[in-house]
């Protein structure tokens, strides 16, 4: 299975994570102790990797390339196609090869769809809960250091869109910028003369919204408003750009939030703080 992300290196992924839990380059490090000492170097295993809660599931393919890392010759199948919603007790891979190997990939390649897994199953119960056919749900730039792009990655396996993906790619003009520029109007008006192709807005008041599109905004971001009060901001902008909802967002107040007329929500913990789906790998002698 062939995984590839645009700024991603798969194999430096791999190969850095399992030299961490190796302990490559420090005294005394660089294997499996527990493995070498208890189990015989041509001894052979079968695994299955099962979730034991219903998820959506993301990450497999990186999983398997754990497992390729220390065994090229492992016989892998995956059983189910990513961002999939299965149900408790679904096997999701299977695996046999060389038993050292197996056990010394096991937990990095545990740890890595476990995690992804959670972020697609949040992202998952946000879009259902927002029950929209207009309004997207976006994530944010609230991602563990090192892991954006998987994290994002896992975001998109669950439903959700990939809102701006670092500090390269669109302005996104917030109340710090706006203190130091004198105004909403002042700092567009900056980043529009800079030639910025993208524009993002943060608003939160309803007399922001004018100065920001006269400015040359492309984009605003509705910062904490009630409903009623999105409703208002939607009805002012009148549809000359895209508005997103962000701030109090949660299962119970996402589908009144996106029924304000906003083309998107946005909500932070799809990556900073959804759970780890709860799965496992259980193996067997050959």
């Amino acid at each position: 299975m062939t995984f590839t992300l645009p700024g991603f290196d798969l194999d430096t992924f791999i190969r850095n994570t399992l030299d961490e839990d190796l302990g490559i380059g420090l005294e005394g490090g660089g294997k499996d102790v527990t493995s070498e000492s208890v189990i015989p170097a041509g001894a052979r295993f079968s695994g299955v990797m099962d979730s034991r809660d219903p998820i959506t599931v993301a990450g497999l393919p990186i999983a398997e390339a754990f497992f390729r890392a220390l065994d090229p010759d492992m016989e892998i199948e995956v059983l189910v196609e990513e961002g999939a919603k299965v149900p408790a007790g679904s096997d999701l891979m299977r695996l046999s090869g060389n038993a050292r190997a197996m056990l010394t990939a096991e937990r990095s390649a545990l740890n890595t769809v476990q995690h992804l897994s959670g972020i697609a199953t949040m992202a998952r119960e946000y879009v259902d809960a927002m029950d929209s056919e207009t309004c997207v749900l976006l994530d944010t730039r609230k991602t563990i250091p090192g892991l954006r792009m998987l994290e994002k990655y896992a975001t998109r396996m669950g439903g959700a869109q990939n809102h701006r993906m670092g500090l390269w790619d669109a302005a996104m003009i917030k109340d710090n910028h706006v203190a130091v520029a004198g105004s909403v109007g002042e700092a567009v008006r900056r980043a529009a003369e800079a030639g910025v192709e993208h524009i993002i807005c943060e608003v939160d008041r309803l007399d922001q919204i004018e100065p920001a599109l006269e400015a040359g905004a492309h984009h605003l971001l509705l910062d904490n408003m009630s409903p009623d009060v999105l409703r208002e901001a939607v009805g002012i902008v009148a549809g000359r750009v895209p508005c997103e909802a962000s701030g109090g967002i949660n299962l119970d107040t996402i589908k009144a939030k996106a029924a304000s007329g906003v083309q998107y929500c946005s909500v932070g913990r799809l990556t900073q703080s959804a759970p780890a789906a709860d799965i496992g790998l259980d193996f067997a002698l050959l």
